[in-house]
């Protein structure tokens, strides 16, 4: 099967690696994905190297077709960005955070409330027995930590609510499918409920996203990743950073003020320059093209030493 995902913030993430400064350049893709950003990097600049790096690897037989003709300049690895070890020799990264359209529509893991698929949401393309899942999750865990983690990482209002829903379904059957779980909220959640400023909002998309996030452990990944991308960078290396809701984009901040010196204690100690000082965000012909690009920030920061 295809890729089918649409690479948000496409030529601003790529321009702002500044990348035409050297005549060859090696780019970690640490959230290959659809392989977006990483094939018109192959194509802008020659001499450009891409190492990609993702733990689903069927994101790598998706994308396979694109890279036609590409293969020499282009390495994988089946690793989570956590994981990062290449030495000190990365000019640029890019992180893509979230979920690819691939890892939605098609994965069949349960990642989307639209689709009756197994109670998954795991990055892993083949989990294990060992490997955590949102079935987990929604049957074992206590009413308290479901409610912390639901309110904590989808910052959902009514997640005490949905919790103890949680926990009374499971006494009298297993939750096993996605479908399982959105039957659930949709019976706690009020009716205006599924409206927001932006517009509508199915009631279990914050519950999806906080068990996503809690399954994968991503805010813990994101924050060694960041470390990790920031320590193999080359002094004028660039790192770029893709956020999608306000948690990844708090941490992203944060890191960035650290390296540039503003909440670590003054000039003295920054070793970074912040290329963004406002997050960039998608234009209105991207939104109208990829209502998805709605709320990706982007923002980038420079090695300096």
């Amino acid at each position: 099967m295809k890729s089918a995902h649409k690479t948000v913030l496409l030529n601003e993430t790529i321009e702002g690696l500044n990348l035409s400064k050297t005549k060859e350049a090696v780019v970690a893709d640490a959230t290959f994905g659809g392989g977006g950003h990483s094939k018109e990097i192959l194509e802008k600049y020659p001499n450009v190297k891409i190492i990609a790096l993702d733990q689903d690897k069927s994101a790598f037989e998706k994308a396979r077709d694109k890279f036609k003709g590409l293969e020499k300049r282009i390495s994988f690895l089946n690793i989570n960005f956590k994981d990062l070890e290449l030495g000190n020799s990365i000019d640029a990264i890019i992180f893509d955070l979230g979920l690819s359209s691939d890892q939605l529509e098609n994965s069949g893991r349960g990642f989307s409330f639209m689709k009756d698929e197994p109670l998954l949401m795991t990055m892993k393309e083949n989990p294990q027995a060992e490997d955590l899942t949102a079935s987990d999750v929604v049957n074992t865990w206590s009413e308290k930590s479901l409610a912390d983690i639901i309110y904590g990482y989808g910052e959902e209002r009514y997640s005490r609510r949905i919790a103890k829903d949680i926990v009374e379904a499971r006494k009298k059957a297993k939750i096993e499918t996605t479908f399982d779980l959105v039957k659930i909220i949709e019976r706690v959640a009020p009716k205006g409920h599924r409206t927001n400023r932006r517009g509508k909002i199915h009631p279990a998309t914050k519950t999806f996203q906080a068990l996503r996030i809690a399954v994968n452990d991503e805010l813990g990944a994101l924050k060694d990743g960041l470390e990790k991308g920031f320590n193999r960078l080359k002094i004028g290396g660039r790192m770029s950073v893709i956020s999608f809701h306000s948690l990844e984009d708090r941490i992203t901040k944060k890191f960035y003020s650290v390296k540039g010196g503003s909440a670590s204690g003054g000039k003295e100690n920054r070793v970074a320059n912040i290329i963004t000082k406002k997050p960039i965000k998608a234009s209105e012909e991207e939104l109208k093209n990829n209502p998805r690009s709605r709320s990706a920030k982007l923002r980038i920061l420079e090695k300096i030493k």
